[in-house]
């Protein structure tokens, strides 16, 4: 991660809050950036994960402005879990009917 601030701490870097692609260079760091809220991090995110960063020829990739690299789209996702705190596939199972479909097609 790149410093967003400057040395006495009472400047901040509004680049950082227009691009943060040019701060943070993975998901993992925005994750674990100490002065951040939950909120900024889920922000931070999900502007990754919308469709207006991905690579047109490779959906699964991401390109937010200022970083270095493309970022996949399960590298996002995971870190949007981590912010979480619980299972990616939490327990409970496949919903199902409590009534029967194929009264409405005898009817």
């Amino acid at each position: 991660m790149r410093p967003t601030t400057a040395i006495n701490h009472n400047v901040f870097d509004f680049q950082a809050l227009l691009h943060p692609g040019t701060v943070f260079e993975h998901p993992k760091d925005v994750v674990a950036h100490p002065d951040l809220t939950l909120a900024e991090k889920r922000a931070i995110l999900a502007s990754w994960a919308s469709d207006a960063s991905a690579i047109a020829s490779c959906p699964a990739l991401r390109a937010p402005a200022g970083l270095k690299a493309p970022v996949s789209i399960d590298a996002i996702l995971e870190a949007l879990c981590d912010l979480d705190g619980g299972p990616r596939h939490p327990p409970g199972g496949k919903a199902c009917r409590l009534r029967s479909t194929e009264r409405a097609i005898a009817a």
